[in-house]
Order: structure tokens, then C-alpha cells, then sequence
């Protein structure tokens, strides 16, 4: 399918579904600075889910829509992103020498003395929010619309899961730099892969569960092993 001529003006406004829930998200993250309390964790949370479930009740995210894997569909998409959480967690397992951020940036889930409002808080963002705002702006917007950029096309007309060069490089360099730097030696991969598996699968759905099951098998592992090992917090 070619992609239809557009007006700049329209691009941008085609763009707003998927840009501000991750611009809201990444405003609240920068006000809230170290050791904010629980309001600022629950902004964090409620503004991206609140943008995306309001744009998702006008049908802006058509890529979303009949997601229902078989079985085997499924288990492939939650086995792809059990991989992911292994590996981001097993080289600074392994290695010591990697570079990591020191305790005092690890999140706290004591703060404040409310212990599980924080671990639910934290959990519905990484594990239930982030990945639908992620994979929205970087795998459905993002990958699409640097296919046609110069060409003031509509990115919606680009089939997800379509692969160009372009694409591919630009979405896995944004995702790897928008982590923090000590995550970029295993950010890149991990970008990699979710390309790959959009590829593969070519529905956003398939890579929303494996992004969200990667983040809460990285939060189920930290939350078991924390007591022993207070050092992991670092990966929440």
C-alpha cells in the first residue's frame, strides 16, 4: 500500500495519541526528582494510563484492535518476553564490573512507610502502563512515521510490522537512549528484539505482551530477591 500525500498540520495531530501519553509520562518523571513522595508515583502512573484509555475510547489505536492470539501465539509472545527480563538481568548478575547506579537511586519501596502502595504503584507502571505507552510511541508511531517523514506521507497507511532500514536503526538508537546510560548495554538488544519480534508477529499486541511480561518478570524476580540482595532495586 502506498502511502497517501498529507499536510504537515495533520501528521502532528495524527501523531498527539501516541506522543503525549509518552511526553506526560517523561514531564512527571523529570518533576519528581529523588525520594518524591507517593502522589508524584501516582501521577507518574494515572497521566500516561489516563491519555492513552481516553484516546483508546475514540478508537485512535486502530493497531490495537482484534489482538487475540492462539494459544501457541501467546505463549511465544510471554516465552519472547521471559527472554527480554533475562536478558536485561543476567549480565550485571553476572558481571559486577558493569556499570550500575549506587543505592541511592534505587527505588525505595519503603518510602514513607507505605511499602505496598509504592510496590503497586511501581508495578502497574512498569508492568501494565510502560508498555503500552513504549510500544504505542516507539513500535507503532516512531517505526512508522520515520518511514515517511520526508515524504509528508500518513504514517497510519504504513502496515505495522513493515521493515525498512531506516526504521529499524532509528526506533532501536531512540529506545536504547532514552533508557539511562547504564542500561544501554542491554537496552540495545532488547530493542533489537522487540523489532524483530513486530516483525515476526506484525501486531502491536504481540509486542505489548511481550514487553509487559518482560517487565513483570523482571519485577516478580527483584521483589523475591531483594530481601537477600537490596542492590536489585536498582532494575525498578
Amino acid at each position: 500500500m502506498n502511502p497517501q500525500p498529507a499536510r504537515t498540520p495533520e501528521i502532528w495531530i495524527d501523531a498527539l495519541p501516541y506522543a503525549l501519553p509518552y511526553l506526560a509520562f517523561g514531564v512527571v518523571l523529570s518533576l519528581k526528582g529523588e525520594g518524591a513522595h507517593v502522589g508524584w508515583a501516582l501521577a507518574q502512573v494515572l497521566a500516561p494510563a489516563v491519555l492513552i484509555a481516553g484516546f483508546a475510547f475514540r478508537g485512535a489505536y486502530p493497531e490495537l484492535s482484534g489482538f487475540r492470539p492462539r494459544i501457541s501465539g501467546g505463549l511465544a509472545d510471554v516465552a519472547v518476553g521471559l527472554g527480554i527480563a533475562a536478558l536485561w538481568l543476567v549480565p550485571f548478575l553476572a558481571f559486577d564490573v558493569l556499570p550500575r547506579p549506587g543505592p541511592e537511586a534505587a527505588f525505595d519501596p519503603g518510602e514513607a512507610g507505605m511499602r505496598g502502595v509504592n510496590l503497586a504503584l511501581r508495578f502497574a507502571g512498569f508492568a501494565l502502563v510502560t508498555p503500552f505507552m513504549e510500544e504505542l510511541f516507539v513500535r507503532s508511531f516512531l517505526i512508522r512515521f520515520l518511514d515517511v517523514f520526508d515524504a509528508e506521507a500518513d504514517f497510519r497507511e504504513i502496515p505495522i510490522g513493515r521493515f525498512a532500514w531506516r526504521s529499524f536503526i532509528g526506533t532501536v538508537l531512540w529506545f536504547t537512549v532514552t533508557h539511562q546510560t547504564w542500561e544501554w548495554l542491554v537496552a540495545l538488544p532488547t530493542g533489537i528484539v522487540l523489532n524483530l519480534w513486530l516483525y515476526r508477529r506484525r501486531h502491536l499486541g504481540s509486542v505489548v505482551l511481550a514487553h509487559a511480561t518482560a517487565n513483570a518478570a523482571i519485577f516478580t524476580y527483584v521483589l523475591m530477591r531483594a530481601s537477600t540482595n537490596p542492590d536489585l532495586w536498582i532494575f525498578l
